[in-house]
């Protein structure tokens, strides 16, 4: 075996972290037939640490650290990452590299009696770990008692099946993954539940100088996935709430212009500030800028003051 060809894969070793690395192996293995992926399981901090909310032990790069670490330090040559767990400031070491075609961004809602939020009974209990689809459930449905939700898709699901509870809202793409789409009672459509900024997106990482591992992941890149994620990220980035504030986008191409939907809310889901903004597909990063811009102005800052403020005061 010529060791130029073997390149070493780095992932959580969550069935749903595992399953995105095989397909990224085969997607590379079949693009370049000489190369041979060795998949390496690093577990992080997150897979660690599971009784508490995401926001009290660090946010997403708990999910990413020592990921990230054994990539600079030489242990693997790039990672599989599912793109909005990663944070928006990257290490200087470090960049994607290559985005494959992305699996759909839209959450599911699993119940036994309701297929939308609109219809569940009055009162509904609904799980999630998310605060972004707490703020939005809460916009909808100010009646319902969210309950916080941790552990991979596996767990969850158990979760809810041990339940009574009314409701689950997870990412439809990591229940298709795991090939569960059976319990899906519907989809949301971005009216009702504006998924996260890369939802269903997988982000490759390698060092920014590995040239050899470059071209190996520029194969299955993917251009039209890569100009809605880029959109939605700079959404994010722009207004750097992190897991900390409830915030949605969602891009969508048509031809060559972007439709890039975002959301910035309070934890109650009030107030809630949504907006649209339509822009040329080859400035992604300018158009999500600009539609974060324009929510800061509309009432964004004072959301992000006030939960700062409340952030301080519970430490």
């Amino acid at each position: 075996m010529n060791e130029n060809n073997v390149y070493k894969l780095g992932t959580r070793g969550s069935p749903l972290a595992l399953w995105q690395a095989e397909r990224v192996k085969s997607l590379l293995e079949a693009k370049r037939p000489g190369a041979v992926i060795e998949i390496v399981i690093i577990q992080t901090s997150g897979d660690k640490i599971l009784d508490k909310p995401l926001v009290q032990i660090g946010g997403k790069g708990v999910f990413t650290k020592e990921i990230e670490e054994s990539i600079i330090d030489g242990s693997i040559d790039f990672a599989v990452h599912s793109f909005k767990d990663l944070p928006t400031i990257q290490p200087p070491e470090l960049e994607i590299v290559s985005i494959p075609e992305r699996d759909s961004p839209f959450d599911a809602i699993l119940s036994r009696s309701a297929a939308s939020l609109r219809d569940l009974p009055p009162q509904p209990t609904i799980a999630t770990g998310s605060l972004r689809r707490r703020a939005q459930i809460l916009a909808l449905r100010p009646d319902a008692n969210v309950v916080d939700l941790r552990g991979n898709v596996n767990t969850r699901l158990r979760k809810y099946r041990e339940s009574n509870w009314d409701a689950m809202i997870m990412a439809l793409a990591g229940i298709r993954r795991m090939g569960w789409e059976d319990r899906i009672a519907a989809a949301l459509s971005p009216e009702e539940m504006l998924p996260a900024p890369a939802q269903g997106a997988l982000a490759i990482e390698a060092r920014k100088q590995d040239e050899r591992t470059r071209e190996l992941l520029l194969s299955i890149h993917n251009e039209a996935a890569a100009a809605g994620v880029l959109a939605e990220r700079a959404f994010l980035a722009t207004l750097e709430g992190g897991c900390q504030v409830p915030m949605a986008a969602y891009a969508e191409m048509q031809e060559n212009v972007l439709t890039l939907q975002g959301l910035a809310a309070d934890l109650d889901g009030v107030p809630c500030i949504r907006q649209t903004l339509h822009g040329d597909a080859k400035h992604p990063i300018e158009l999500g800028i600009q539609l974060a811009e324009n929510i800061l102005q509309a009432g964004g800052k004072e959301i992000i003051a006030s939960l700062q403020e409340k952030n301080i005061r519970r430490e």
